[in-house]
Order: C-alpha cells, then sequence, then structure tokens
C-alpha cells in the first residue's frame, strides 16, 4: 500500500470536516474564531485523523463513518498545543513554522481558544449520532474525554511540567508519553472503530495497538530532537540506540494486537509503521 496516496484521499475530507465544523474567521469575537484556526488551517500530519479512518476500513466501514472521531480528536490535539505553548506551560513561540496562538493573538485568547476547540471536538463527536447511532457516538464522546482528562493528557502534561515527577526511569518517562501522546491515539483508533461498529473485544486489542504505538510515535520523537537535556526523554534515560530499540519494540508489540485483521488493516499498520520510523 502507497501510504502518502491513502493519506492524500483521506485527509482533504477531514479538512473539510474541521472547516465546516468551526466559526469563519471574520465570525465575531473575530480574534477568538481566528485562533482557534490558525495552527489547524494549515495543520500538521494530520496522524490521529488518519489513525481513526484505517481503524474504521480495518473492521470494514468506509473511513467517513469515522470522520467525527477524526476531526474531534485533532480538535483536542490542536487545543493541548495551544495551551502546551502558553507561557506557563512550555513558553514556545513558534508551532508548525509560524507564531504559537499566544503569540499572534494574546495569552488571553489562546486560553479561550483552545477551550473552544475543546468544547467543538465533542459538539462534533455528539453528532455521530445521526450516522453511527446514539450509543455508539455517546461511547466514543466516552473515548476521546478519558483521553482529554486527568488520568490522561491532562495528567501526562502535569507530570511532563513537574520537576519531582520520576524521569531518570524508562518507566516514569513512558508513564508520561502513555497518558500524553499515546492516550489521544488510541482514542482515535477505539472511538473511529467503535463508530464502525467493532465489538468490544476487538476494541481492547485496538486499544492496546493505539497505546503502544502512542508511546513508540513519542520515542520516534524523542530520538529525532536534538536536545538530549529533555527531562523527559526516553533518550536521556537510555541513549539513542536504546530508545530506538524500545520503539521498534513497541511497534512489533502492536502489529502483533492486529496480525489476525488481515489485509484491510494494512493501511493502519502502515500508519503505524510510519509513525514510529519517520526518520529512517
Amino acid at each position: 500500500m502507497e501510504l502518502q496516496a491513502y493519506l492524500a484521499e483521506r485527509i482533504p475530507l477531514v479538512d473539510r470536516q474541521i472547516d465546516a465544523a468551526l466559526p469563519s474567521a471574520d465570525e465575531e469575537p473575530a480574534s477568538l474564531h481566528g485562533a482557534m484556526r490558525h495552527l489547524l488551517f494549515p495543520g500538521g500530519k494530520r496522524l490521529r485523523p488518519a489513525f481513526a479512518m484505517a481503524a474504521a476500513e480495518a473492521i470494514g466501514a468506509p473511513a467517513e463513518v469515522a470522520l467525527p472521531a477524526a476531526v474531534a480528536v485533532e480538535l483536542v490535539h490542536t487545543y493541548s498545543l495551544i495551551h502546551d505553548d502558553l507561557p506557563c506551560m512550555d513558553d514556545d513561540a513558534l508551532r508548525r513554522g509560524k507564531p504559537t496562538v499566544h503569540v499572534a493573538y494574546d495569552e488571553a485568547v489562546a486560553v479561550l481558544a483552545g477551550d473552544a476547540l475543546l468544547a467543538a471536538a465533542f459538539e462534533v463527536l455528539a453528532g455521530a449520532a445521526k450516522q453511527a447511532g446514539a450509543e455508539r457516538a455517546a461511547l466514543a464522546v466516552g473515548d476521546v474525554a478519558r483521553a482529554a482528562g486527568s488520568r490522561a493528557l491532562v495528567g501526562g502534561q502535569v507530570d511532563d511540567l513537574s520537576p519531582t515527577a520520576q524521569h531518570d526511569s524508562a518507566e516514569g518517562v513512558e508513564s508520561v508519553h502513555r497518558r500524553k501522546s499515546a492516550a489521544l491515539i488510541a482514542a482515535s483508533i477505539v472511538a473511529g472503530a467503535r463508530l464502525g461498529g467493532a465489538d468490544d473485544a476487538l476494541l481492547e486489542r485496538l486499544e492496546r495497538f493505539g497505546l503502544e504505538v502512542g508511546v513508540a510515535f513519542q520515542i520516534a520523537d524523542d530520538v529525532l530532537d536534538e536536545d538530549e537535556e529533555d527531562a523527559c526523554s526516553l533518550v536521556r534515560v537510555l541513549g539513542r540506540g536504546g530508545a530506538r530499540a524500545r520503539a521498534e519494540q513497541l511497534l512489533e508489540g502492536a502489529l502483533n494486537q492486529i496480525a489476525e485483521l488481515g489485509e484491510r488493516a494494512e493501511p493502519l499498520r502502515e500508519l503505524a509503521r510510519h509513525a514510529v520510523r519517520r526518520d529512517q
């Protein structure tokens, strides 16, 4: 399967749905609505939405059924980036080659833009009831909400910022990665497959797949990052070779979780390989 061709077909579907889900940049308050769109267009790799659609296809459903999950997760991800960049957190001035939202607008607008994106994500996902049914949509809302909450994304960010967190062990670093990065990747996969009609047993396997891929993805980021002094980095703990080996180990375990899904899961496998090996 040619991954770039696959993405070239699916990502425009996501972009159109994101655009339709948000107020236009000139709708008042224009500063807020412009800030909400600032990092979304042009956006990032759209990896999480691609995982959601590939997960639906892996269980025999059309990619389009997963679009509400794909859009919702991308909105949650973008909200988290806006907040991560704030002066009270990572204090970054650039994101995706342009000024971060609090630099381009101001800090208060950036906080509120993130809040609004988080709310929009659940509005979009609740709308999946029209196509996938109320029960599946409600459960998918729960999937994404848990990944965005204190036991996952938000809690992982707290420990990432904490000077007392256990960043000197591989287990401590992976705990942050599992919550801050991997949980949202896993949620995109689970929610996409859930909207496609996957049963509970398969959803459990897909969640394990997503968590292992998500941790390996973040380790790959550690390897790509030139800053070996990053406090929460597996490179600092294991060295580049050790971190790379751990990412490959996790990837292998993830692929084993979906080995029985057959050829229709090949896009899901290729996305996982790309996420972990994109520097090779």
